[in-house]
């Protein structure tokens, strides 16, 4: 196992991995501009500039525009000076979750909004196949301009290759590797295991959720949403699962299938139920006080 993935694994409850990956890359990268600039520059993301700075910083936070209903926290900012100009890069990086609600157009709005920046770039990097053609470059129409790449971190791992004579750069191949960002579009024993199962594995959890299953369900919670196990469910949010809402959307309860995606192979899938509630219901702290009393009185095999 990797030096990284040791580090990971000392972390207790959920695992951060996108940051804690953020953090090793933007490090290795402030200390090996070459390579960052060969990464950039192999993609035509940049051009031939000769830059006296290079600053790169995570998790830096912008204030809500007019526009926006919240604060943004980019992953990596890379700022490029030649000393008369400065190119701004914000790249946003993803291993097993997805985009969220307009996240990149709110992160070209913040681009677009910077004074005194020659180039505004926008960088969405991903492991998982998750296409952004919609997204136009120049990125929705933006004045002053925002160009947008997309790219795959089995991308950034072929480039990183070539410099592993270092011992960082080793062990980001490792942690790379043990975390499925190296794979290509080469199907394996696995996938091939996957095809060849698949309808049968779904007839399953379709038959585990129907009937006598979604009758208790009904009695214990007042009802289930029609259709609510979907594929969608399984592509976007790694779950397959029955559900109810209650007051609106403030509240609701799930039973089902989770983490049908894992990112290693020692991962597994799991049965389990949960209780959401919204950040913005007014009952919020009193449900989840009940909630707490429930999983003191049942400890047991229970996550939260």
């Amino acid at each position: 196992m990797s030096l990284f993935s040791n580090l990971l694994n000392l972390h207790l409850g959920n695992k951060p991995r996108e940051d804690f990956f953020t953090e090793i890359v933007a490090y290795f990268l402030s200390l090996n501009n070459d390579i960052l600039l060969d990464w950039l520059k192999h993609y035509s993301i940049i051009g031939d500039d000769k830059y006296s700075s290079i600053k790169i910083s995570t998790q830096q936070e912008h204030q809500a525009l007019a526009i926006h209903t919240e604060d943004s926290r980019l992953d990596i900012v890379v700022e490029l000076s030649t000393g008369l100009t400065t190119d701004v890069i914000f790249i946003e990086s993803k291993i097993g979750s997805k985009e969220g609600w307009e996240q990149l157009k709110k992160y070209a709005d913040i681009l677009s909004n910077l004074p005194n920046i020659k180039h505004r770039i926008l960088i969405y990097i991903t492991r998982d196949y998750d296409p952004k053609e919609e997204i136009k470059t120049p990125a929705f129409n933006l004045e002053p301009k925002v160009i947008f790449y997309q790219l795959r971190w089995h991308q950034f791992y072929a480039r990183l290759q070539q410099h592993s004579t270092d011992i960082l750069a080793q062990e980001i191949l490792i942690f790379m590797r043990k975390n499925g960002m190296s794979t290509t579009n080469q199907f394996s024993s696995v996938d091939l295991l996957t095809m060849v199962n698949f309808n049968k594995t779904l007839h399953l959890m379709k038959s585990t959720l129907n009937e006598e299953v979604q009758r208790e369900f009904k009695l214990a919670f007042g009802g289930v949403i029609k259709g609510a196990a979907s594929m969608t469910q399984w592509r976007w949010y790694s779950i397959y699962i029955i559900y109810t809402k209650f007051s609106g959307d403030n509240l609701w309860c799930g039973l089902g299938y989770f983490n049908l995606n894992p990112d290693t192979l020692t991962e597994y899938p799991y049965l389990g139920i949960f209780l959401e509630v919204s950040a913005s219901f007014g009952e919020r702290p009193k449900i989840i006080e009940s909630m707490q009393k429930v999983i003191n009185d049942k400890p047991r095999n229970v996550e939260y």
